[in-house]
């Protein structure tokens, strides 16, 4: 282990790099719930949707997810997902991985794929809407 370096804001640098932890004890384990309450929330209704009034062509697929509200739910919910997943991921990463520049270079390659992941469901989103 290196030496710490704190700050006055918590934050602790090592090696010219910021570790602080912005989302952490009980933060982050109120945004995973959360995330995973809307997270359901979302799923159930779209389950129900699906059940009750499914589209049965490509055209009626297509009108209902370009609508604006659904478009906006399906952002929030890709957005949660992503969130959950990071919170949940960069835990065990804080938990299991010791070595401080292996937890970096694991935490940034998995920041680098949810990032990726949620540019991809924009563009996604973005060519249904236009």
């Amino acid at each position: 282990m290196g030496d710490y370096f704190g700050c006055c804001c918590g934050a602790y640098i090592y090696a010219g790099v910021d570790l602080s932890r912005r989302l952490y004890g009980l933060r982050a384990w109120l945004w995973q719930r959360l995330s995973a309450v809307f997270l359901a929330l979302c799923l159930l209704v779209f389950l129900l949707y699906m059940s009750f009034n499914s589209p049965s062509s490509y055209q009626q697929w297509l009108d209902w997810v370009s609508n604006p509200v659904v478009n906006v739910i399906a952002v929030l919910f890709f957005f949660a997902l992503i969130l959950h997943a990071w919170i949940g991921l960069r835990d065990v990463v804080i938990d299991y991985v010791h070595s401080d520049a292996m937890r970096l270079g694991v935490l940034s390659l998995i920041g680098l794929f949810l990032l990726a992941n949620l540019a991809w469901v924009a563009r996604v989103l973005f060519r249904v809407m236009v």
